[in-house]
């Protein structure tokens, strides 16, 4: 599947639609053993925020999987010609007022597979036309095909910040 063209999403997106460097799908599969390994292999640094105000690695896994949950939604809403438009997320709030810190890092981790091996049926059944169809989110024109590749490429933005700042392995 060929990457989206500049004039199909916000410009927000380009920061995780540029990572995307090789086929899509092959990334999402991959990031189903890839992101779980990664916290696993720093599960003792769960509640380690490398700044005051800044995320712990149990409230980074939790905002990954906000975050997926709401591309999934908005995939979902677009793919099925949905008219309304769809508000924005504020990551900070949500992951504020979710309380991850509260939650085990394994099980956190389960459910990233869950969501990501169920989000996956959703995106391999799409077809270019529906992968083609827009709608509106955050106040902005976006087509299905750009969120699909905003989904692998948030995780590879936050896995880079993780390695960066947080010293994770």
């Amino acid at each position: 599947m060929n990457r989206p063209q500049p004039n199909e999403y916000p410009t927000w997106g380009e920061t995780y639609i540029s990572k995307v460097d090789r086929d899509i799908f092959e990334i999402l599969n991959d990031q189903i053993q890839s992101l779980p390994a990664l916290f696993r292999a720093n599960a003792d640094k769960a509640d380690y925020a490398y700044a005051e105000g800044k995320w712990t690695l149990k409230e980074m896994l939790g905002h990954i999987i906000d975050a997926e949950r709401v591309f999934a939604f908005r995939i979902t809403c677009f793919a099925r010609k949905e008219q309304q438009h769809l508000p924005g997320f504020e990551e900070d709030d949500y992951v504020l007022n979710a309380r991850f810190a509260e939650r085990d890092l394994e099980d956190l981790i389960e459910e990233f597979i869950a969501l990501r091996k169920a989000n996956l049926y959703l995106f391999k059944s799409l077809n270019e036309e529906e992968l083609n169809r827009k709608g509106i989110a955050s106040g902005r024109e976006i087509n299905v095909k750009s969120i699909l590749f905003i989904v692998g490429g948030h995780i590879i933005h936050h896995v880079s910040i993780l390695k960066e700042r947080y010293h994770v392995v």
